[in-house]
């Protein structure tokens, strides 16, 4: 009887096809799924709510400022010493328009100095970034 166990356990695989199917699968539903959020620009702010919102269009620049002070152009780290030079080119393609999106939690001076920046840079009119 012994013997005979010892055969059958020779001849015992494990199949790892399906498994490796699985996890391909997955990794590229997760490489599809984190490329889409990426895509979104969206810092982790506290935005101040309002009773009517509107969609940001794409060719819209968005100024970003948290509760720390830290400012973000489009989502990448700047400086109030390169944000009008960096805002310039895309204020010609925006029309002048640019979303200023700031942390509830803000302070208000550093809103205000960004929004004097935004206006020597060219910028027209401001699209104040809210939650409904």
């Amino acid at each position: 009887m012994r013997r005979r166990l010892r055969d059958q356990s020779d001849d015992l695989h494990f199949d790892f096809a399906p498994m490796v199917d699985i996890v391909l699968l997955l990794l590229i539903f997760f490489f599809l799924t984190s490329n889409l959020s990426a895509r979104q620009k969206a810092l982790p702010l506290d935005l101040p709510r309002a009773s009517q919102t509107v969609l940001e269009t794409p060719e819209l620049p968005i100024v970003s400022l948290d509760k720390t002070g830290k400012l973000f152009l489009n989502g990448k780290a700047t400086t109030t010493t390169k944000l009008g030079a960096q805002l310039k080119p895309l204020l010609a393609v925006s029309g002048g328009v640019v979303g200023l999106r700031a942390d509830e939690a803000g302070n208000y001076g550093n809103v205000v100095a960004v929004m004097d920046i935004i206006k020597k840079a060219g910028g027209e009119r401001l699209a104040l970034g809210t939650k409904k």
